[in-house]
């Protein structure tokens, strides 16, 4: 019995020796390679971003409101038209003779009230005479305005500035009231209709800097403002339409198209550290500190709440100092209090 206590107190004795012993070498292995930055104050914004809808910035649907057969068309398909352009004539043979007979009715009319009042200052006609002469004038013309509103009705007019879209007839088809001829567009400002959730109306508001972009032009940014918000809260979603207007001089931006959008707030001052920091663990975000303890420097781990993000660097709303340093390349190897080695990002091992 004496001679296994002597054996196990020996061993221990040897342990502690062991333990003591560890040379230099060994313990500088232990700290890990990794980099960091330190927590910066800049100026950012808040963005929104989301996805919209391009609308002309007017739209009108060519149609006839009157039965008859099509003599003229004055357009071709992608045409662009000024406002008053006869686009389309119907057949009018009817209406111009009756529009000639209108005409010498008036000149007719006209010529007898000129006579009457020559002769009234003469008393050769008495004054219910000339009652009756301009009597007869004006009801030639509005007899005269009659015709040509019924021809005017047989012309198709541009409503608008805009470009025309195909064209659905051909001369000598037979319109009917309602029947599409063509579509016309305004495109000289584009219409940009997106969704904002409703938790985001405080940072949204007219006047606002927009910046849109399509898979069509990807190297394209397009510039806009936000013109109006809509007057209600979608009950479903949870979210306001919002309408911004975008300038499309070169014609690039096409009713229909889907646009990506970024709406920019108001700048502030704000704490951001590099995206890569961030370690989450659930609903909850943690980052690696640089700390030092006992004259070593050592890993400290930290709970943050973030912001907005932006551009690689995520907002630090609390949980972090200006004067920190957060571990961005290898973070995630490291453990609260483990000792560490910081470097450049080029320099640490794989």
């Amino acid at each position: 019995m004496i001679k296994l206590i002597r054996n196990a107190q020996l061993w221990m004795v040897s342990c502690a020796l062991g333990c003591i012993l560890v040379p230099p070498a060994v313990a500088q292995q232990a700290a890990i390679q990794v980099s960091a930055e330190p927590v910066r104050e800049i100026r950012i914004a808040n963005r929104i971003e989301a996805l919209g809808t391009l609308h002309a910035n007017e739209t009108a649907v060519l149609a006839a409101n009157l039965t008859e057969t099509i003599s003229e068309i004055n357009f071709s398909d992608g045409q662009r038209v000024k406002a008053g352009d006869i686009l389309v004539a119907l057949t009018n043979r009817e209406q111009l003779a009756q529009l000639d007979e209108a005409r010498t009715g008036v000149a007719d009319a006209e010529q007898q009230l000129e006579r009457a009042k020559q002769l009234i200052a003469s008393k050769y006609v008495s004054r219910q005479e000339l009652d009756d002469r301009t009597r007869e004038y004006n009801v030639a013309r509005a007899r005269l305005r009659a015709v040509e509103a019924r021809l005017a009705d047989r012309l198709i007019r541009a409503p608008f500035d805009s470009v025309v879209g195909l064209r659905q007839v051909s001369v000598g088809t037979l319109l009917t009231p309602g029947m599409a001829v063509t579509t016309l567009h305004d495109d000289s400002v584009m219409k940009l209709d997106f969704t904002v959730p409703e938790l985001k109306l405080a940072q949204i508001q007219p006047g606002q800097r927009v910046i849109a972009s399509s898979r069509a032009f990807p190297d394209t940014p397009f510039e806009g403002e936000i013109a109006v918000l809509d007057n209600e809260v979608d009950p479903v979603t949870r979210a306001l339409r919002v309408r911004a207007l975008i300038p499309n001089p070169d014609g690039l931006l096409r009713p229909g198209m889907l646009m990506s959008v970024m709406v920019e707030g108001e700048q502030r001052q704000a704490l951001v550290i590099p995206e890569g920091a961030l370690l989450p663990l659930g609903k909850q975000q943690f980052v690696m500190v640089v700390t030092e303890r006992d004259g070593a420097t050592v890993a400290g781990r930290r709970e943050v709440i973030i912001g907005a993000r932006t551009a690689g660097m995520v907002e630090v709303l609390e949980g972090l100092n200006e004067d920190q340093q957060v571990i961005t390349h290898g973070n995630f190897r490291v453990s609260p209090g483990q000792l560490i080695d910081v470097r450049a990002s080029e320099e640490i091992l794989p």
